[in-house]
């Protein structure tokens, strides 16, 4: 897999650079602001790009903006963003126009090794990989959310699961049940949530979105 990686932090920028070298991957370009990640993108055309949420010039949301620009112009291209904190419009916002092939992490996630590397290769394969941090503040805060209210326990369990990116057979493995009463409570996270079919939509990720936006 062809990464670039864009971090301000030179110490933890090498340490990425030595990990994924060693899990056999080909760092294309390690850059140190969103300009630069711009830059290298269109001249190495990676096939995902590892960036943090903040980064030079303005130390904001630079590296996110960069995000949603190279998801724009290289729609191709799988994109991982790295947060020092849990913000959850930032995962909205990478969300919003296309759910395939992009992934958002707290840093800490990094130093679980096969949980940063299973999202990265969830990742560049189209998938989406969410922190299970935001997912969990998400459900606790949920309560006060409608129609979210309307899910049972095990149900919010499943959608849980489904925001990290897991499929149906993932999740019935996690939650020791099968496959069928998988997609039974996926059904039913539907319905309550008023997903009907639409068509150039998923579903799925629609039912993420409601999550993240309460």
């Amino acid at each position: 897999m062809r990464v670039t990686l864009a971090e301000d932090s030179a110490l933890l920028r090498e340490g990425l650079v030595r990990l994924l070298a060693e899990e056999g991957h080909d760092v294309v370009a390690a850059v140190g602001s969103a300009d630069e990640l711009v830059a290298a993108v269109a001249r190495e055309r990676p096939d995902v790009v590892v960036t943090d949420v903040r980064m030079p010039p303005n130390h904001t949301d630079d590296g996110l903006r960069a995000a949603l620009e190279i998801r724009r112009r290289w729609p191709e291209t799988g994109v991982l963003v790295l947060s020092q904190y849990v913000e959850r419009r930032y995962a909205s916002q990478l969300l919003a126009d296309r759910p395939e092939g992009v992934g958002y992490l707290l840093k800490d996630r990094v130093a679980q090794v096969d949980d940063f590397l299973d999202a990265l290769d969830r990742v560049a394969a189209g998938a989406t990989a969410l922190d299970p941090e935001v997912v969990r503040r998400v459900v606790a805060g949920s309560d006060r959310a409608d129609p979210l209210t309307r899910l049972t326990p095990r149900e919010r369990d499943v959608l849980h699961h489904m925001a990290q990116g897991h499929t149906n057979a993932a999740i019935a493995q996690r939650l020791h049940v099968s496959l069928s009463a998988v997609e039974k409570h996926v059904n039913a996270i539907f319905d309550k949530l008023d997903l009907g079919e639409a068509v150039g939509y998923s579903r799925r990720v629609l039912a993420i979105l409601r999550y993240l936006s309460t």
